[in-house]
């Protein structure tokens, strides 16, 4: 078993030597954060373990302020905002060691009849998975996860109405090694505690802004990978918050920087376990996996149909600019981050890197995307084109990525391709999800209008 995870019998042994007093019952919402309760450890043992428990269903139908949103068909005032029932996946339970004598277990979500809710992001993701083993696959993948460290704590931040952060860095510091010592206090501590606590992580390095860093999680099992991520993104917060400094993972958190990305690197085997992906030609016509180019011609074709699930608010798009390593076009090349699609490695390990997400995703609705795209590409058989070589940014007339949410909810809205893959319930509550998003976007006042028209308009 790896480091960190827990079985029930375990769990109820720490519990009685005291070891255990709160489990986290949680599950992601549709902004990957973690929801759900702080239970008490024999309580938990008792009753939850084997009954679950039961949370309000306008928290897959809300907004980031905690307020219900108009407009979806899954909860409403007519309907009461009923219960849902969440069953702890017991292969998640785990340790959350950066809490004291604490556990955590992520649930899955169902009505009361006990069928799973198709809009909640595990069960999105699970769709794809089910679809992928119809098909004779299972999907693995990895995630380069990027953040921001400031020295100013959340409450800090919040006062400064998030201007003028201090990052915990002062150039930057892509690869380096004496400023990564720097911010070790906490950048080691998340790979520490997310390592004993049953996420096995690769490692850490410097990226291209100042104070920014990327965290790097083993491959695995798709559904393994999203639950490993959001465990990830919400241990950093409550790590950095503990010693009084704060993380984002905003896309672009500030116009001058580089933005944080999720680069999502995926890859195919058989039910038998057998990689199907290998090759050793990846640049050329044709590999040695007819699998592998279908699957990249999914992503080649439908990226831009589903680039609200890879950036999910309008700030996102703002990180897609030249030259700033994040990709601006639809392309794919062999090991060259000036493209969107960058194909990587060589025998069994060839896989496609998905450099369009932003570390803002929700890593269930950006996986299944790329998997339902890429399903898609090996049902009719989609030849990707041949590789790029070369500057893409420098490149014309290649298909652009969407530069707006706007934009985005539009190709997603007319997607025959969307709306088969996710069901017209789940693609109808995804563009609702981002519709009002933008609508709350549209209403704001920015401090950039006030500082540019209040006075010269």
């Amino acid at each position: 078993m790896t480091t960190g995870m827990l079985t029930a019998d375990a769990l109820r042994e720490l519990v009685r030597r005291g070891d255990i007093d709160t489990v986290l019952a949680v599950f992601p919402d549709l902004y990957g954060r973690l929801m759900g309760k702080r239970v008490h450890g024999h309580f938990f043992i008792d009753q939850v373990l084997g009954e679950g428990m039961h949370a309000c269903d306008y928290l897959l139908a809300c907004d980031m302020e905690m307020d219900v949103v108009p407009g979806y068909s899954f909860a409403t005032w007519e309907r009461g905002y009923g219960d849902m029932h969440a069953a702890p996946d017991l292969t998640t339970l785990r340790l959350a060691t950066w809490l004291p004598k604490t556990a955590m277990v992520l649930c899955d979500l169902a009505r009361d009849d006990h069928q799973a809710i198709a809009v909640s992001p595990r069960q999105i993701l699970r769709h794809q998975i089910a679809a992928a083993q119809q098909m004779g696959y299972e999907a693995f993948g990895g995630s380069e996860i990027e953040l921001y460290l400031f020295d100013d704590s959340y409450a800090q931040a919040h006062a400064k109405n998030y201007h003028n952060l201090k990052p915990s860095g002062y150039y930057n510091e892509d690869y380096h090694i004496l400023q990564g010592t720097r911010e070790e206090a906490v950048i080691g501590a998340i790979r520490r505690h997310l390592e004993a606590s049953g996420v096995p992580v690769e490692g850490s390095k410097g990226e291209a802004g100042i104070g920014q860093q990327e965290i790097n999680l083993r491959f695995g099992p798709v559904l393994t990978q999203c639950d490993a991520n959001v465990i990830y993104k919400h241990a950093a917060k409550e790590i950095a918050d503990s010693v009084g400094k704060s993380v984002t993972f905003m896309a672009k958190w500030d116009e001058k920087h580089t933005g944080s990305s999720a680069h999502i690197h995926m890859s195919l085997r058989g039910l038998d376990g057998q990689a199907v992906f290998a090759g050793d030609e990846p640049c050329g016509p044709v590999t040695s996996s007819q699998e592998f180019r279908w699957f990249l011609g999914g992503w080649m074709r439908y990226a831009a149909d589903f680039a609200i699930c890879f950036a999910p608010y309008p700030t996102s798009y703002k990180r897609y600019q030249s030259r700033s390593w994040a990709p601006t076009t639809i392309a794919w090349s062999y090991d060259n981050r000036t493209a969107g699609l960058r194909v990587v490695g060589h025998g069994k390990s060839l896989r496609v890197e998905n450099r369009i997400p932003g570390a803002d995703a929700n890593p269930y609705i950006a996986y299944a995307a790329g998997l339902a795209a890429g399903l898609e590409g090996i049902r009719q058989q989609i030849e990707p084109g041949a590789a790029f070589d070369g500057d893409i940014y420098a490149a014309r007339a290649l298909p652009q990525i969407p530069s707006t949410l706007r934009d985005a909810m539009q190709r997603f809205e007319r997607s025959s391709v969307a709306q088969n893959a996710f069901g017209a319930d789940v693609h109808a509550h995804l563009l609702r999800f981002a519709q009002y998003e933008q609508e709350a976007f549209d209403q704001v006042v920015t401090s950039w209008e006030r500082a540019r028209y209040f006075e010269r308009a």
